[in-house]
């Protein structure tokens, strides 16, 4: 890992950009943290493109901060200025064909647009992991916030580190993930906007059926994609502050 930039923001939230093995990612610390008092830490999910998502990324770094815990996020895999994937451009260009007439997005193609990008970020997230909490003031246990939910259920079942997630709802579910879903055990929390343009609701409520966690709450709201309320992050607050501390 190697830092980039360092800036201490309005409200004494510490911001670094960093690469690790040319992956770009962005680091927010709470002045508290120290080595002999590390804070727990959240990894903030998104759909791709660090620059286009920083001012929602940094809402909700902020928020993570604010409640005593350092935050951290890396770019997906064929966004930014990271090397593109024909298989998943092509898959995307037919996704985009099938919603603009009106067609539903069949399997074939949500398995070539998402399950190449859930191989490749999986493993990037876990290195992340590990360079993060080899930082001092930085320890566990971790949270997972955000999508893309088939990333997030990926990482809730492999990564051992990962005590809590919330998951956010809104993307394409393979048929795979909802397999993988029945075998993630650690607390989750999901948010769903119920108006969700392009979103499939029953897929999003099938997996969260899925889920073998005894501790699961779907926390779902009227609104698009961006209409999230307040209270619903919030929620999505308590519950981070009840299993990471």
């Amino acid at each position: 890992m190697r830092f980039t930039s360092e800036q201490r923001l309005d409200d004494g939230v510490l911001e670094r950009e960093f690469t690790l093995d040319g992956i770009p990612g962005i680091l927010w610390t709470p002045a508290s943290a120290s080595p002999s008092a590390p804070v727990p830490l959240i990894l903030l999910g998104h759909p791709g493109g660090l620059e286009r998502m920083y001012p929602r990324l940094l809402d909700r770094a902020r928020q993570s901060v604010a409640d005593g815990f350092a935050a951290a996020t890396v770019e997906l895999p064929g966004s930014g200025d990271r090397p593109r994937s024909a298989v998943t451009e092509q898959a995307r260009a037919d996704m985009r064909r099938a919603m603009a007439a009106g067609e539903p997005v069949g399997p074939e193609i949500v398995d070539r647009l998402v399950l190449p990008l859930v191989e490749q970020a999986v493993p990037e997230w876990r290195a992340a992991l590990d360079a993060l909490l080899a930082l001092p003031g930085i320890g566990g246990p971790v949270g997972y916030s955000g999508g893309v939910i088939a990333i997030g259920t990926r990482l809730a079942l492999v990564e051992p580190r990962i005590a809590a997630a919330v998951l956010f709802a809104g993307s394409f579910v393979p048929a795979a993930t909802l397999e993988e879903a029945r075998r993630v055990t650690v607390p989750l929390h999901v948010l769903l906007q119920w108006d969700d343009e392009g979103n499939d609701r029953q897929a999003s409520l099938d997996l969260f059926d899925a889920f073998g966690s005894a501790e699961k709450t779907l926390n779902a709201n009227l609104g698009g994609h961006t209409g999230v309320p307040r209270f619903a992050g919030e929620a999505a607050a308590q519950f981070f502050g009840r299993h990471l501390r």
